[in-house]
């Protein structure tokens, strides 16, 4: 794979005299796994350069043309030869539509700038004509994407292309106690990056804390703004090198910009060298540090106040520094990798622009079909309508139900003739997403084959199951295919099950509005105090012989030790597991249910049970230690510690009714507005498809 980096015109790559676009492009180039591939073309009178994989594009200069022009023309003619496989061109916008003359090569446009303000990307038309003629666009920050996407119908503003790699830098560890009384200002000494309200705040600070000094890093042959002060030294433009060591050195950094800034390298240094770093609240500056003080109103008076806020609580400046270290993440590693991955995966394919609002789906899960009605209220069905009411078109298959329909003597289990029709079904219907639940006879081949044949398409998968313990199975099974999911989700906190190191998010298990339709807590003649119910397997239906599950243990305790409640227990003690309808009659006939799954409590880890539950809107006890009360509060679901605390919330809930109503009510209202299939279904989309929302886990 052959890539050419194209650096705007006059742009230095040079250590001599380096811009923000420079330093970043070294230092992520230095790292990837294909520099040695990469060629940066450029035009600068620095005779150093960064490294050998650089050309200076040489043209000659022309009154007709204009010299950014008659470079780009000369990078046109360089390509032409060169053939490669990817352009990257970064922050002019305008340069593409003489790169599109360059028909095989993937291009991307980095934008290191407000597009708003960019020749070739202010227009809404400007950035459709971008959208469409790109393979990606990367911006520094969350803001700089915000502006681009400002205005855009909705089908361009989740386009899959736009993607964000934040500037970066490579980290240090700093020796705190060498820390001086230094107050530092980097950038240019001009008004828009706010120099003049540096003055006015540092010239009292220093005559009131004679024992701080302040230094300036930068220069501005186009506007004189002047300070003087004993403790006031101004260094002029200094190397990126020579920055970092008074960096190093340097107690309090202040970044006091007017102008929206993009991204904002000063202030990234400045924490990634520990100091306490002071910004002020414009464009994307609050993206570039964890930990800091940003400034609201933007004036010489506010700066001041917080330098000297600083300066009194050593604690306060102390925790910044520290913090600022510790959480840093920007690192070059971590953005290399990111463009890495991009690269990797425009060498394989020719994107296409997907409307993310109205996808088509292929959903296969076992929706249960052979068992004639009993299981029809299942996550799966709950996500298929999430999907639906999305307004997606989604086609579904049951693979469970497909495979009993396709055995034969030469398909003993029906698994060839299953992987032949989903093959057949995704050539025919042509889906943006294959979301898998539990479809396990769908085979990695077969995956492998449709992201061969169709790279565009997403493929992702969701688990309902506990993949610990003795159900280890499950993670197996549930990493079976990863290499193949471009998002996958569980039940279960991911970090729970060491599952962090892979694009796994966990999700609720989801309730849904026309399956979840019951207000148990409005029954005021229910016959039975507790409810719950458990089942030896969902595909059995009836209990096994000899077969004992540990919650028996904690439910006969209960039974024991309250001889004056009514139990509606089923799948235990000799009575068989309900389903269905007669679910949901049993349920509405009880007051309060208990949600406990098999095995130890894990974190977030419950059965699809407890959306039944509360998303019916009984009453629900749910065991502390599963950390649902970080989803959940105590006026909403019934949380216990031990069995003993279980046994005293069960009577208390029993006898006051009112407030068991209640919190029934609430946990209702919350699981049904807050969790639902919709929400579920959106957050599982927005994931596979790299769309940044909130939602509320």
């Amino acid at each position: 794979m052959k890539i050419s980096i194209l650096l705007p015109y006059k742009e230095n790559f040079s250590p001599s005299y380096a811009g923000a676009v420079s330093i970043f492009i070294n230092d992520t180039m230095k790292i990837s796994k294909y520099k040695k591939n990469i060629i940066v073309y450029g035009n600068t009178s620095e005779k150093k350069k960064f490294n050998k994989n650089y050309i200076n594009l040489n043209y000659n200069k022309s009154f007709i043309k204009s010299s950014s022009k008659s470079y780009i023309l000369e990078f046109l003619k360089r390509e032409k030869e060169t053939n490669s496989d990817i352009i990257e061109f970064h922050n002019r916008p305008s340069y593409l539509k003489y790169l599109t003359k360059l028909k095989y090569a993937k291009k991307v446009l980095y934008f290191h700038n407000d597009p708003l303000e960019m020749n070739g990307s202010k227009l809404i038309n400007d950035r459709i004509f971008l959208l469409e003629n790109l393979n990606k666009i990367i911006f520094n920050s969350d803001w700089s994407k915000s502006r681009f996407i400002k205005n855009l119908p909705n089908e361009y503003q989740y386009s899959n292309k736009l993607q964000i790699i934040k500037q970066s830098i490579d980290t240090k560890k700093i020796n705190f106690n060498r820390k001086k009384k230094i107050i530092t200002f980097v950038g240019k000494l001009n008004s828009a990056k706010g120099y003049d309200i540096f003055g006015n705040a540092i010239i009292p600070v220093l005559n009131k804390y004679k024992d701080w000094s302040a230094i300036v890093i930068g220069d501005e042959p186009r506007e004189k703004i002047i300070f003087n002060h004993p403790r006031l030294k101004i260094l002029g433009f200094q190397n990126h090198r020579n920055v970092l060591k008074y960096l190093e050195k340097t107690s309090i950094a202040v970044v006091c910009s007017r102008w929206n800034e993009p991204f904002g390298r000063t202030s990234l240094e400045a924490a990634s060298r520990g100091c306490g770093v002071i910004i002020s609240d414009r464009g994307g500056l609050k993206e570039t540090i964890t930990d800091g003080i940003v400034v609201k109103k933007i004036t010489a008076e506010n700066f001041s106040k917080n330098i000297k806020k600083l300066i009194i609580d050593k604690n306060l400046l102390s925790k910044y520094q520290k913090n600022s270290v510790k959480n840093f993440y920007l690192t070059n590693n971590f953005a290399s990798k990111k463009i890495d991955d991009y690269r990797a995966q425009l060498s394989d394919i020719t994107e296409t622009y997907i409307d993310v609002s109205k996808l088509k789906i292929l959903h296969i899960t076992n929706l249960n079909e052979k068992h004639n009605g009993r299981l029809f209220y299942n996550t799966g069905r709950r996500i298929n309508n999430g999907l639906i009411k999305l307004n997606h078109k989604v086609l579904t298959l049951s693979d469970r139900d497909l495979l009993t329909n396709y055995k034969t003597i030469r398909d003993i289990t029906g698994s060839k003739k299953l992987n032949s029709t989903f093959l057949e079904t995704v050539r025919n219907f042509k889906p943006d997403l294959i979301l898998l639940g539990h479809a396990d006879s769908i085979k990695s081949e077969s995956l492998k084959i449709v992201k061969k044949q169709n790279p565009q398409i997403k493929i992702s998968q969701w688990f309902l199951d506990r993949m610990d313990t003795k159900w280890k199975n499950n993670k197996i099974r549930f990493l079976d295919k990863i290499e193949f999911m471009d998002y996958s989700f569980c039940t279960t906190d991911p970090k729970a099950l060491n599952l962090d190191k892979f694009k796994v998010s966990f999700i609720p298990n989801p309730v849904d509005e026309s399956l979840d339709d019951m207000m148990v807590y409005e029954n005021k003649y229910a016959e039975y105090d507790l409810f719950f119910a458990m089942s030896h397997g969902v595909h059995r239906g009836v209990l096994k012989k000899g077969k004992f599950d540990e919650r028996e243990n904690l439910i006969n305790y209960l039974i024991k030790n309250n001889p004056h409640l009514k139990f509606n227990i089923f799948g235990m003690n000799n009575i068989q597991p309900i389903w269905g309808d007669e679910f949901k009659r049993n349920l509405l006939n009880s007051k309060i249910a208990l949600n406990l799954s098999q095995g130890r409590p894990l974190k977030y880890y419950s059965s699809d049970r407890i959306a039944q539950l509360m998303g019916n809107g009984i009453a629900t006890l749910v065991d502390k230690k599963t950390k649902l009360n970080k989803l959940f509060t105590n006026k909403e679901v019934v949380f216990y510690n031990s069995k003993q605390d279980l046994n005293k919330k069960l009577n208390l809930m029993v006898k006051n009714t009112n407030i068991r109503n209640k919190l029934a009510k609430r946990g209702r209202i919350k699981y049904h507005k807050k969790f639902n299939s919709t929400i579920v279904a959106d957050y599982i989309i927005s994931k596979t498809f790299g769309i940044n929302k909130k939602f509320n886990w």
